[in-house]
């Protein structure tokens, strides 16, 4: 694979990735605006998480089978599809009857969304070299962190078109804008990228080493474990307790995952090799700083300091620890041949993380409150401490599956 296939697969990734925080964000703020409860926000994005698990693992299957730059095309396709259905819905609609409906766009852009993450995760795996001096990490985090701070652009975009513009023109003028990014990857991007020499059959998506279903359970708790405090907890909280508006509440989310983004890309200057003894360092530290913010909220002391200073904390820390993640999935890799399934099948623990995460926000936030979701999420941490704690020690090149 050279590197225009590759800044072309990128750039398809980036824009779709500005489309999705948009996506998110007014989809959210949009329906909380008309009153729906923290459970029924938490509903519309179900489907959006739990086709993200299905998706993965075939996905990733189906990548190996016919080349990576297919299932790219068919993310943004169904990206854009979404966007307008989801357009049309009526304002004189009931509220299950809209739950319904979005739940079913929704569903469509979480398709979209993994099939266009799998395709830009393994691609980068043809590109960097597997050698000891970390091209491979500085690539991921690259690739990941970038991704990142579009996504919380997306955010702020996402609030900004909802202020400015209202639901249905922003939805179709980001269908329009993703519509000609695809048209340019139909046209420019041939080359057929990923696809293995010989054709895995179904059942290999699930015959993993132990360090891949290790590393996926870790990182099955490790996006559960924001998830719950991020989907619904928080951006209620803001604009319910703290009066923040639509572009507040935006740009603080959107400064979140900018943040989280940029040390993504950082990520290897700050780690030593991101190894499983990395990971389980770095997770130590992460369960502390949210433990702190969850005890400071739940015994309402400095509330509003806990809450937005800490998280932009654990914001720091969390992207570490993803960043380390993304490296080890690559790194795990068993060859070529079985990359885009490797890489299919973590990120579908990644999105049945998100989606336990998405349905425990809306609940907890019912329930409790941000403080039971902030308590929620350290539970999760622990558990993802306990999947790691077996390979702390363990050097990269000893874990069985590695071709390092």
């Amino acid at each position: 694979m050279n590197l225009r296939s590759y800044a072309l697969v990128t750039a398809g990734y980036w824009a779709f990735t500005v489309t999705d925080g948009a996506l998110r964000m007014l989809v959210l703020l949009h329906f909380h605006d008309l009153g729906y409860s923290p459970v029924s926000l938490a509903f519309l994005f179900l489907l959006y998480e739990l086709f993200g698990v299905v998706t993965n693992l075939l996905g990733g299957w189906v990548g190996a089978r016919t080349g990576l730059n297919l299932t790219l095309r068919l993310g943004l396709s169904l990206q854009v599809v979404a966007l307008v259905l989801l357009s049309f819905r009526g304002e004189n609609w009931s509220e299950v009857a809209s739950v319904m409906f979005v739940m079913g766009a929704q569903a469509l852009s979480g398709v979209a969304k993994d099939l266009t993450k799998m395709s830009s995760k393994a691609a980068v795996k043809f590109v960097a070299d597997d050698g000891q001096d970390g091209t491979l990490f500085r690539w991921v985090a690259v690739l990941t962190g970038s991704k990142n701070a579009l996504k919380g652009i997306g955010f702020f975009v996402g609030g900004l078109l909802l202020a400015r513009f209202g639901y249905e023109s922003a939805l179709r003028s980001m269908a329009v804008a993703l519509a000609v990014v695809l048209v340019v990857i139909l046209v420019l991007l041939s080359e057929n990228i990923g696809q293995a020499k010989r054709k895995p059959p179904l059942r290999s998506i699930m015959a993993k080493s132990d360090g891949i279903n290790r590393l996926s359970l870790a990182r099955f708790f490790l996006f559960g474990s924001r998830d719950i405090w991020f989907v619904v907890a928080l951006p209620v909280f803001l604009d319910d307790e703290l009066g923040w508006g639509y572009e507040g509440v935006g740009a603080f989310l959107a400064s979140w995952v900018i943040g989280y983004g940029m040390v993504q890309a950082a990520a290897p200057k700050l780690v030593a090799t991101g190894d499983w003894a990395d990971s389980f360092r770095w997770l130590s530290i992460l369960a502390a700083v949210a433990a702190v913010i969850a005890v400071m909220v739940v015994v309402d002391v400095a509330v509003e300091f806990a809450v937005v200073g800490g998280l932009l904390l654990y914001g720091v820390v969390f992207a570490v620890n993803s960043a380390i993640h993304s490296y080890l999935i690559l790194a795990l890799s068993q060859g070529e041949d079985d990359v885009a399934m490797d890489v299919g099948f973590y990120y579908s623990a990644n999105a049945a993380g998100r989606l336990v995460g998405t349905l425990l926000s809306g609940v907890l936030a019912l329930v409790g409150g941000l403080p039971a979701a902030l308590s929620g999420s350290v539970v999760f941490l622990l558990l993802a401490l306990a999947t790691t704690t077996t390979h702390r020690a363990q050097p990269l090149t000893s874990v069985p599956g590695t071709n390092r």
